[in-house]
């Protein structure tokens, strides 16, 4: 299956989340399983929200993925010692390439009007990062020479920025968050020209904050009005953005449904919190359709914000196929 992610519009979305399904449902042995152990049909499911959702977890303890594909590689998700990570195979690498240019560009513009900036250590210290691997493709496609990744060498990265903004150069800083946070330690800026984008993610490096608090600290040291968020995952070859207040929008062929979290069946209304579901078309030779472990809700204008999470034991489903 091929999607043209250019010209994807929301016309589009439940026609083809369908055909990926009927496709899936099929070819990808666990999922299969999975809805065989629910007592589903699938040739009777007919809209997206009688389609059941596989528990993100099974990504660390199943191969969620087309055997007749070829793995040509393989996202890992970070992780503590002892901790089993997340194994995202991708067999068509384009397809993430354009899922994440594009988004980016609807988003933000036109890629080569920036340098980006990454400052991303705890992602580029191990291998098999997403999230890497979009960044190095961004700072390839932007084609500036100041362009690059950062590790801890802040010094230097402050005095980019600020020859940057001298030359008054369109900025992307994408960042974790304790790294953000170590930057403006290092030193204060009145950024003018420049967006920055935190990726979440203390990696027990400091404390965790609320969102609130820790966009206030980012405004006040960057000198900015505004945080930019990216809510992404291994398990995912789409992301969705946020422009400052945390309410996150996505692509046109990713959508978020919010489940009871008593009832996996049962989606909420505009509003109401509970497991976030997600339906990422990208994810074409694995699995489409994710009940993911953060708790959140659906806003009025359709964009959507994180509250929290919850651990495995709680998404249910996920002990229907334990080895």
């Amino acid at each position: 299956m091929k999607l043209n992610f250019r010209n994807f519009t929301n016309d589009d979305f439940e026609k083809i989340a369908l055909e990926t399904f009927a496709y899936q449902s099929k070819r990808i042995p666990v999922y299969r399983d999975y809805i065989k152990k629910l007592g589903i049909n699938s040739s009777k499911v007919k809209s997206i929200k009688e389609i059941p959702f596989l528990p993100i977890s099974f990504f660390k303890t199943h191969e969620v993925f087309n055997p007749k594909k070829e793995k040509k590689i393989i996202f890992t998700s970070s992780g503590t010692t002892g901790q089993t990570n997340s194994k995202h195979f991708v067999n068509d690498i384009n397809i993430y390439e354009q899922s994440f240019k594009i988004a980016f560009s609807n988003f933000f513009g036109n890629i080569e009007d920036y340098c980006v900036l990454a400052l991303l250590p705890s992602y580029l210290e191990r291998e098999g990062s997403s999230l890497i691997y979009m960044s190095k493709q961004l700072i390839d496609d932007s084609k500036n020479s100041l362009s690059g990744f950062y590790l801890h060498n802040l010094k230097e990265l402050s005095s980019i920025l600020m020859q940057l903004e001298e030359q008054n150069q369109k900025t992307i800083l994408i960042g974790v968050s304790y790294a953000l946070l170590d930057l403006i330690e290092y030193q204060q800026f009145e950024l003018k020209n420049t967006i920055v984008i935190e990726t979440g993610g203390m990696k027990g490096q400091r404390k965790d904050m609320i969102k609130e608090e820790f966009y206030s600290i980012l405004k006040k040291g960057f000198g900015l009005s505004q945080i930019h968020s990216e809510y992404g995952m291994t398990e995912l070859l789409s992301q969705a953005y946020s422009s400052d207040n945390g309410n996150y929008k996505t692509p046109a062929w990713m959508k978020v449904l919010i489940r009871d979290v008593n009832d996996p069946f049962c989606f909420l209304e505009k509003g109401k919190s509970g497991g976030i579901n997600i339906i990422d078309l990208a994810n074409i030779d694995s699995c489409s359709f994710i009940a993911t472990q953060d708790l959140g809700k659906l806003n009025q204008d359709s964009s959507f914000s994180i509250l929290g999470r919850f651990d495995n034991s709680d998404i249910r489903g996920c002990n229907l196929m334990v080895n």
